[in-house]
């Protein structure tokens, strides 16, 4: 086992934050991957056709926003990751845009071979959009409505995506056993503007990119509250790194009640109530909570070498991830909010960067499992079952990836990576949280993303 010198304080917040520190490890080879069931089940999708909506109007607008309308529905439902979606050149060549005028045995007849079919009209009148959307069941002639959905909204392009995005939540909890779609959700994340790192916003597709913060500093670690009000991230001012909070309601800045040393990382418990985030005031970085507004803070960790990038259990607000230095280098924890209870989970290696899953079954984390002399490895995304501590790893040879973390629904993942490792390079990710179906949602220059609670 090779020793590793404590970083100093601003080594914490760039590396132990940022998982970029270079330290010496003989890793352990008794940790070996195996099988686990994450909410992504490919095994029970359902065939879905998605017919291009029936033009309802000869206004010039029509065409445009219905292409963008039929475009974002297909996306996503395809991207759902519960769906076998049908290829629009096996579709049927008739445009159903009322129940009158679909014969579904003809959708679900080959080579379409639909089970379900999503259909409707689509028109712009008076500066408005009409869309009326419609889910069938190709196998069930007698009774094959399953949903019906009337949407009128100002022209605009961004409302015929927000029309799309909200139908296709629709069909999505219809179909999947209750749970919400992800198709209006928003990821937050840092964006690099020269020598200034700001918080930014987009939709779950990477769509709508605009800024959230104009602070003209380093800005780190988004995190979103749970009614989707706040957002609570990391700054570098005059009193170094500093947890401040922006009222996406209000649209400025709020108030978070300052603290000595090193703050950052904060991450929101379940109820909105508390935040829980890394400090030095007390000299190691160590995990802290307070309220949402910075005050009655109390320290739940005290172990020499620092406790960074908390993350509360989503599902029951009593357990807390983190990252912790305290036997050497950074390894995966889980402990009780009150600091008891705590729990190795990651057994050698590099860990950085936990998102806790919906359900509050699994841990995402980002793990360079290899690291060491004689043993290359690489900065990898895994996800690990608690009850276990069987772990499957979701990215492979494509460079370094870090900071996942998990959708609303628990079927999706967004991370960070760089190909060639330049944090320069970095680019938003996102994939099915069994690894697969991997796309990029940011060009480079795009880091540190945090999916919203819904």
């Amino acid at each position: 086992m090779h020793s590793a010198k404590r970083p100093s304080p601003i080594r914490h917040a760039q590396f132990y934050c940022l998982g970029a520190l270079l330290l010496l490890l003989t890793v352990p080879s008794a940790l070996h991957a195996q099988v686990i069931q994450t909410e992504t089940s490919k095994g029970a999708t359902v065939r879905i056709a998605v017919a291009d909506f029936k033009p309802g109007s000869s206004d010039p607008q029509t065409g445009t926003l219905k292409t963008t309308f039929d475009s974002t529905l297909y996306a996503d439902l395809a991207n759902a990751g519960i769906f076998d979606i049908v290829s629009k050149s096996l579709l049927p060549q008739s445009s159903p845009g009322a129940p009158a005028e679909i014969n579904v045995q003809q959708w679900a007849a080959p080579p379409a071979n639909a089970a379900m079919v999503a259909f409707g009209g689509f028109g712009v009148a008076g500066g408005r959009i009409t869309c009326n959307g419609f889910l069938f069941d190709a196998k069930n002639q007698q009774y094959p409505q399953v949903l019906a959905k009337q949407y009128n909204e100002d022209a605009s392009d961004d409302s015929a995506r927000q029309i799309a995005h909200r139908f296709a939540d629709e069909i999505i909890f219809r179909l999947s056993g209750g749970t919400p779609g992800i198709a209006e959700s928003k990821i937050f994340y840092v964006k690099v503007t020269g020598a200034d790192k700001e918080i930014w916003e987009m939709d779950y597709d990477g769509a709508n990119q605009h800024a959230i913060t104009h602070l003209g500093t380093v800005s780190l670690s988004p995190r979103i509250s749970p009614d989707n009000s706040r957002v609570a991230f990391s700054s570098l001012g005059r009193d170094g790194f500093q947890i401040h909070m922006y009222s996406l309601l209000l649209g400025r800045m709020v108030n978070f009640s300052g603290a000595g040393g090193t703050n950052l990382s904060p991450a929101w418990s379940p109820n909105g109530k508390d935040i829980a985030y890394s400090s030095s005031r007390s000299g190691d970085p160590e995990i802290w909570i307070s309220d949402a507004n910075g005050s009655l803070a109390r320290r739940i960790t005290s172990f020499r070498g620092p406790d960074v990038s908390p993350a509360f259990n989503p599902r029951t607000g009593a357990q807390i991830a983190w990252i912790s230095g305290r036997t050497g280098l950074p390894q995966l924890y889980i402990m009780d909010t009150d600091g008891s209870a705590v729990q190795r989970m990651t057994d050698g290696g590099y860990a950085t960067s936990v998102s806790w899953s919906p359900n509050g079954q699994f841990l995402t984390f980002a793990w360079d499992r290899k690291y060491g002399p004689g043993a290359p490895g690489g900065q990898d995304i895994y996800v690990m079952e608690i009850a276990t501590k069987k772990w499957i790893q979701l990215t492979h040879d494509g460079g370094r990836c870090d900071f996942p973390s998990w959708s609303p629904d628990g079927r999706h993942i967004v991370y960070a990576n760089t190909a060639d490792g330049k944090a320069s390079h970095m680019k938003i990710m996102t994939m099915l949280a069994d690894g697969t179906d991997k796309r990029a949602l940011t060009g480079p220059g795009a880091d540190m993303p945090n999916w919203s609670w819904k």
